[in-house]
């Protein structure tokens, strides 16, 4: 093979630049200006010129809703839902939509019912995970056992032709289900019975389904009287929701079929139409309205109470079908009827259905919804009675557990209640309970329930209500929880803030256990953080740390304790005050938990980094953050997870930002020592704190702009000697590199040339160890083009990077060469080849008398040698060793396998190369030009446009002064492209 000597071209780079500057032109309108459409003359058919289109400003293009006809996607996609909303027939009315259908005309809307009123279906998840039981179950029933389902034979569909017929069906499906086929099944367990439940809502449907409409009523009075039963008492909220779904699916069953029996004709239209979602009751046919009354008749002639009221409430919404004006009268009737049932826990569960049902199809009803609660507040005293005590006695259960099994119900009826009420409901329902009945468990529900804008403006009454209820197992830190979670969400009088502050704190103060103690504190320590100053939450700390110390209680209550830490980081953004309070860190201190106190100090570094806008250098702040950096940075170890050490990492990176003192760079310096020491376990912390050393170094060159005393001098000595020492501690290997040649750049930039060339020299003994494959997001990958990547970014910085007269011509860059000679590169990449046509790029910038790019105060090897000979002559010599490693790797790659197409493409990257950086009026520099061009011809690579582009850029160098080398070789490049 010929050997070619490397010849490179002469560069002007500040001509090119002049020749590369687009010419600009001076504009009078702003080009995010909105377009603006112009005059447009309309001439006719006759030649005649119509009227002027006015000029109107386009609208803007919103990228969104561009795609969508202009409309904005989420509208669209809420208009789309709402036009294909099924039929209220489709919809159960007595979900937690609360009843999106017909009802009765008043001042409330549906859409107010959703977006005020908590929903049912989010109270039923918490209300059965809650109220469980281990207790065994019973369940009675005559559709569940497998015998009695082999008995019911399912009715053939064919219509029945004669009024007789049907009646004999009926009786036939009667006959099937008699009272002497009920079953007791006992000894269930929980999830056996709620498997119970769900098979007799599936054999609901399933009968309706094959039109056994007795045998789905039938099925929905024995699930009725399920709720009668209060053997397992403390499972009966739970019941109750079970079972009042199976009614909720039988009432919108009935409501369907009804609907589907009301096709009318409308006025001008002979075809039969279905029900519009807002009908009246005159557009419903008379024997719709039958059958409607039908169903009303057979549930008024179920005989017991429990099962009537509650089927009755179930198909309420059929009324709609009747009359516009029956549900008021009915949901009164059935109140005055709840009055018959006993126990007081299943009256309560009954009229809160009552409630939910009301809600659902006549919100704007609501004087059945006081009538409950002063039912319930009427009959309290059942709850003191022998019967109900004879029964906690049999259960084993106390009072206080006994009383919460109410919660749910009396929540519902009162939610129901201040459902855009006035002011004066909340005042009228507590002068009935100082009347008669204080109770705690009914005050806690009232607060709970009411605007807490209300319960807030009326804090003190309700203290004194608090003080003076009848506790009844019902325990007081219920009622001052729930009064703090009011005053939280809307802050009482200023007059009475203080106040209530100190009333709370006396009785949270006498609690005597420690669970029902934090449970209070949790909510009331954000009291005093919203209203007053560090010393009144440095004051409940300090109580709330005397309370939970002793026999190491705060064991058992990390989860509240953390809690609180929440609450006082979300009011308390400066945390100069939050870390002056002498108390905090001490709270700190109790989570001994070690993943515990972790989580809690993620929790204050997140706040910290979130909120710590400007940065600090506050000693209090350097100080308390350090330590709890520290508590993070010492939990981590060699099991710890990658997930888990990023996060720790980046939280102390972010505190290791906001650190920053001004002016006194030394003291900069010395707060990074000092961290370093404290976190040199965790890799990411250590490269910001070289990056931050290095951002201190380029910050001292600009406040001395670039003219450095000795002591700043020194300075810079000794950040880079901090910089030298800490990246070896770092394990990624690639960011070691990175680091490197930035600190390299920082103290060149800052005329620290020994520093400098210690850097790079390190960067270049490093990169032997470089593995083949690296790790990236759990995956392998060849690290080669992160390798190259860097190298590049490595060459192009050799570039200025003076020789020291102590190591001869290009030591650096030899360096670099050796290294890549000897390094094991992948058979299946040529890496190898294209580094050194990046490396031949670099000899011809190295090669010109003025390099395109310098450093302040740095002389580069353009100004230390002239271009000399010597020094030319010696990168003539290196470029003729790499041309023929080159050309020799070109010819040793295989030619199958798509070998010849990488040799193509190397060849093509060749010729650029020697294009742009060759001289190619050196006749052994156009030969080899034009031979890697034959090559890449040869190999066929690149398409007929890309070629056709290179060509013509050689051509129009070859218009040029001085380029007839380069037409020559672009006449013989078209004619090999020809050939």
């Amino acid at each position: 093979m010929a050997t070619y000597s490397w010849k490179s071209r002469t560069r002007n780079y500040e001509g090119e630049k002049e020749k590369l500057k687009l010419e600009s032109e001076e504009t009078t309108n702003h080009p995010l200006k909105p377009l603006v459409v112009s005059e447009v003359k309309k001439i006719g058919r006759d030649g005649s010129k119509k009227e002027k289109e006015k000029s109107k400003p386009a609208t803007p293009l919103d990228p969104l809703s561009s795609a969508l006809d202009g409309s904005d996607p989420l509208s669209m996609f809420a208009a789309a839902a709402a036009a294909a909303k099924p039929s209220s027939g489709g919809l159960d009315p007595l979900s937690g939509n609360m009843g999106t259908d017909d009802i009765d005309s008043g001042s409330v809307d549906k859409g107010e019912v959703e977006e005020s009123l908590e929903p049912w279906a989010s109270r039923k998840a918490n209300i059965l995970a809650i109220y469980t039981t281990s207790e065994k179950l019973s369940i009675t029933t005559s559709f569940l056992s497998p015998a009695d389902r082999e008995k019911v034979v399912v009715k053939s569909q064919v219509a029945q032709s004669t009024v007789t017929d049907k009646v004999k069906n009926r009786l036939e499906q009667l006959d099937d289900f008699e009272e002497g086929s009920v079953k007791e099944m006992l000894n269930l367990s929980q999830q056996e019975y709620v498997m119970r439940i769900e098979e007799l809502n599936s054999a609901l449907v399933s009968a309706w389904e094959h039109d056994q409409k007795v045998k789905a009523l039938k099925i929905a009075i024995q699930c009725s009287k399920l709720l009668v039963d209060t053997s397992v008492i403390q499972f009966y909220p739970s019941k109750f929701v079970l079972v009042t779904d199976i009614l909720d699916t039988f009432g919108r069953l009935v409501f369907d079929r009804i609907r589907q029996k009301s096709s009318y004709i409308p006025p001008g239209s002979k075809k039969p139409q279905v029900l519009p979602e807002n009908f009246t009751p005159d557009q419903v046919p008379e024997s719709a309205k039958e059958t409607c009354r039908n169903w009303f008749f057979k549930i008024a002639s179920i005989r017991e109470l429990i099962p009537r009221l509650y089927v009755e409430a179930a198909i309420l919404k059929c009324y709609s079908f009747l009359t516009t004006g029956e549900y008021s009268q009915a949901l009164n009737r059935l109140t005055n009827q709840m009055r018959g049932i006993g126990d007081p826990l299943v009256a309560v569960y009954g009229r809160a259905y009552l409630s939910r049902v009301g809600m659902a199809v006549a919100p704007q009803v609501k004087s059945h919804h006081i009538n409950n609660l002063y039912d319930f507040i009427n009959s309290f005293s059942q709850l003191d009675s022998d019967t109900v005590q004879n029964i906690l006695a049999m259960q084993r259960l106390d009072m206080p557990s006994y009383l919460n099994l109410y919660s749910p119900a009396l929540d519902w009826i009162l939610q129901c209640i201040a459902f855009k009420a006035a002011e004066n409901t909340l005042t009228e329902i507590l002068g009935k309970c100082k009347k008669n009945c204080n109770n705690a468990l009914l005050l806690n529900s009232i607060m709970s329930a009411f605007k807490p804008e209300f319960v807030s403006r009326r804090a003190i009454e309700f203290l004194e209500l608090i003080k003076e209820c009848e506790e009844a197992g019902f325990p007081k830190h219920n009622l001052y929880r729930s009064l703090g979670t009011n005053l939280i969400l809307a802050a009482p009088p200023e007059q009475h803030r203080r106040n209530i502050l100190n009333e709370v704190w006396k009785a949270v103060m006498k609690f005597q256990t420690p669970a029902e103690y934090i449970s209070c504190a949790e909510v009331w320590v954000e009291y005093p953080c919203k209203h007053f100053s560090k010393k009144e939450v440095n004051t409940i700390l300090n109580d709330i740390i005397k309370h939970m110390t002793p026999d190491r209680a705060f064991e058992n209550h990390y989860q509240e304790l953390q809690s609180v830490v929440s609450k006082i980081l979300s009011q308390m953004h400066d945390f100069s005050v939050l870390f002056s309070m002498d108390k905090f860190l001490p709270f700190i201190d109790m989570f001994q938990k070690d993943s515990v106190k972790v989580e809690v100090c993620k929790q204050i570094m997140e706040s910290f980094c979130r909120h710590q806008t400007e940065p600090t250098h506050d000693p209090v702040i350097v100080n308390a953050a350090i330590f709890i950096c520290k508590t993070m940075h010492d939990s981590i170890d060699a099991l710890t997870l990658e997930d888990e050490r990023r996060v720790i990492g980046n939280l102390i990176s972010g505190f290791v930002r906001k650190i920053s003192f001004g002016r006194d760079f030394e003291q900069q310096l010395s707060f990074c020592v000092e961290a370093r020491g404290s976190f040199s376990n965790i890799d990411a912390v250590l490269i910001t704190l070289v990056q931050c050393v290095n951002q201190l170094a380029a910050e001292t060159r600009t406040l001395m702009k670039g003219n450095h005393s000795r002591k700043t001098a020194a300075f810079i000595r000794a950040c880079a000697a901090y910089s030298f020492i800490t990246i070896p501690s770092i394990s990624g290997i690639f960011e070691r590199l990175k680091l490197y040649l930035v600190s390299g750049q920082v103290a060149m930039l800052n005329q620290a040339l020994s520093q400098a060339d210690a850097f790079f020299k390190a960067a270049i003994s490093l990169i032997p160890d470089v593995p083949s494959m690296i790790t990236i997001d759990n995956k392998t990958r060849s690290s080669e083009p992160f390798l190259m990547s860097f190298l590049n970014q490595f060459l192009a910085t050799l570039l200025v990077v003076p020789d020291n007269p102590e190591q001869g011509v290009l030591y650096l860059l030899r360096g670099l060469l050796n290294v890549l000679q000897d390094y094991v590169w992948d058979s299946n990449t040529d890496a190898k080849a294209r580094i050194y046509i990046s490396v031949l790029a670099v000899f011809s910038a190295m090669s010109q008398e003025v390099y395109p790019y310098h450093i302040y105060k740095v002389d580069s090897n353009d100004s230390l040698y002239g271009s000399d000979q010597k020094f030319i002559a010696e990168i003539t010599t290196t470029t003729e060793t790499l041309i023929k490693q080159i050309l020799d790797y070109c010819k040793g790659l295989p030619q199958n396998d798509g070998g010849h197409k990488r040799q193509a493409a190397l060849a093509l990257e060749f010729f650029h190369t020697i294009v742009v950086h060759g001289d190619i009026k050196d006749e052994s520099m156009a030969k080899l030009a034009l031979n890697l061009w034959n090559l890449t011809q040869k190999n066929g690579y690149g398409d007929t446009k890309q070629m056709t582009s290179i060509l013509n850029y050689v051509k129009k160098h070859g218009k040029g002064f001085g380029g007839k080398p380069y037409a020559d070789l672009a006449g013989k490049m078209h004619l090999q492209s020809r050939t």
